[in-house]
């Protein structure tokens, strides 16, 4: 087996294939941690987040580069996705990430929720941002309410009609 040029290898040592992002408590212990075992296994290198870290109050400069630097984001959109202002503040991230680098990848996967609550933030979203109203300025529900509209228009995959596998 030949080994690779020099040339082919233009990923920043310590850059990620994939991000992931995921609300921990619906979706850890079943649907992330069989995909990034899966990724794992295929030699992907994903760096994965997980919400139930104790953090400050930015995200962290180790994590904004992550996203950055990796190829692929996959967002997991869960039921409580939208409750978490980490997963939010995230994505807000990984779209601008988006945005600013050619040929960066955002993959939304709807696990046991409709796009269209994404899109619009309606069902378990609109309760989270009833809350989330409240709590937080207007400027920053606005940031997020756009970005979930954003993503909710990627095509992605749902995983409520699929057998698991």
């Amino acid at each position: 087996e030949m080994a690779e040029p020099e040339s082919s290898r233009s990923i920043p040592e310590g850059a990620y294939d994939v991000f992931l992002s995921f609300r921990g408590e619906d979706t850890r212990k079943t649907f992330t941690d069989h995909l990034y075992a899966a990724l794992d296994q295929a030699g992907i290198h994903t760096f994965r987040d997980d919400d139930e870290l104790p953090r400050g109050e930015e995200i962290s400069e180790h994590l904004l580069k992550a996203i950055r630097e990796s190829k692929i984001s996959i967002v997991v959109f869960s039921k409580g996705y939208a409750s978490s202002r980490w997963c939010l503040n995230e994505l807000v991230e990984i779209l601008k990430s988006k945005r600013k680098r050619t040929g960066q990848i955002v993959l939304p996967i709807f696990y046991d929720i409709d796009p269209s609550d994404v899109r619009k933030q309606t069902g378990s979203f609109a309760e989270a941002f009833d809350k989330h109203e409240e709590r937080f300025e207007e400027k920053l529900v606005k940031e997020w309410r756009k970005a979930l509209e954003d993503a909710g228009n990627l095509s992605g995959w749902s995983l409520n009609d699929m057998a698991y596998g």
